[in-house]
């Protein structure tokens, strides 16, 4: 089968590169495409030395499936035009939206994928939407989750390459005693936090808060009730997240971590001791979507809270795009 990858240069094209080598992927031929700007530049796979192309000159139709990894103008121009010769597979958030692209997390929603052929395109979601919904919809299949509160904590390497080397280099400069100047945050990020990822919306919200809503509501079911809060922190890789969800009747918490034990992408490390539990720093190229701290809330009916960890560039990207690919060759659907 040949694949493309649009975006490979990339911190997510390249994660796709390693997951697609690391499964033993089936591929004849790879395609690695990036910017004009990008173009020539040298990326091995499997042995093989591959010269990134110039999307503007590649022909889609030399391909079954094509990955993008380059972001939402790139996708929004791009993807539709490609889609026209092959399956599309898009990391962005420009089609999320579209009630005629399946918004898909394979362990959750892969039954959606039937729908793709509407638009041949598939829309990866959001990075602290999958490893949340990987979680819950075990646990909605057997109580009917009624409402969620998150609060996510964010890795600088969601804004890009750009924003590890801004974290690096604002480290450096706060121990040196350099005045800090912020290009990609809003405010410095080196030991700080800041409770604000995207644009701000007229309600108050920010953009990437009213992704979890919406996109959560998508994938497991549109009855839940969301609000969250999401902060960038002073880490490099690995989104976490503070989850509280109330359900529509009384739990037992021995059977909910049982479940969890046993549910696809999910792995439960939850000791009640010094360091029983996950951090951003275990999970970096991890599969995995770790699960920690799972107790009882006392103060509200029905209701527990979990600590969640996963690699964003893997299971909250890469990955999870893969995985897709995989969803459609299992379902016999990319040969329509």
């Amino acid at each position: 089968m040949n694949i493309a990858i649009v975006g490979a240069t990339g911190n997510v094209g390249r994660k796709i590169i390693e997951v697609l080598e690391n499964k033993n992927f089936p591929i004849s031929e790879l395609y690695l495409i990036a910017s004009s700007k990008s173009a020539g530049q040298k990326i091995n796979f499997k042995d093989k030395t591959h010269t990134v192309i110039d999307l503007e000159k590649f022909d889609f139709s030399k391909v079954k499936i094509a990955f993008f990894a380059a972001g939402s103008s790139v996708a929004e121009k791009w993807a539709p035009m490609a889609a026209k010769k092959t399956i599309v597979i898009d990391n962005s958030k420009y089609f999320r939206k579209d009630p005629d692209i399946p918004l898909v997390v394979p362990e959750v929603n892969s039954k959606d994928l039937s729908n793709f052929k509407n638009k041949n395109i598939i829309a990866n979601a959001n990075c602290s939407v999958i490893p949340m919904v990987v979680v819950l919809k075990p646990l909605h299949d057997l109580y009917n989750i009624k409402r969620i509160v998150a609060s996510t904590y964010q890795s600088v390497s969601g804004v890009g390459k750009a924003g590890m080397d801004e974290l690096l280099s604002q480290t450096k400069e706060y121990f040196e005693g350099k005045k800090i100047v912020s290009q990609n945050f809003t405010k410095q990020i080196a030991f700080n936090a800041i409770p604000h990822i995207d644009s701000f919306l007229e309600n108050g919200s920010t953009k990437e808060e009213q992704k979890n809503h919406d996109e959560v509501k998508k994938i497991l079911d549109k009855k839940i009730n969301i609000t969250s809060t999401c902060v960038r922190i002073p880490v490099l890789v690995s989104h976490s997240i503070s989850v509280n969800v109330e359900f529509y009747k009384d739990y037992n918490l021995g059977e909910i971590k049982s479940i969890l034990s046993k549910s696809p992408g999910c792995k439960v490390i939850d000791e009640q001791k010094d360091g029983g539990y996950v951090t951003p720093v275990e999970a970096e190229n991890k599969y995995e979507t770790f699960i920690s701290r799972i107790r009882k809330d006392s103060s509200q009916a029905n209701s527990i809270n979990l600590w969640i960890v996963c690699d964003n560039l893997l299971k909250g990207a890469a990955l999870n795009a893969v995985e897709i690919a995989e969803s459609l060759i299992k379902q016999k659907l990319h040969d329509r």
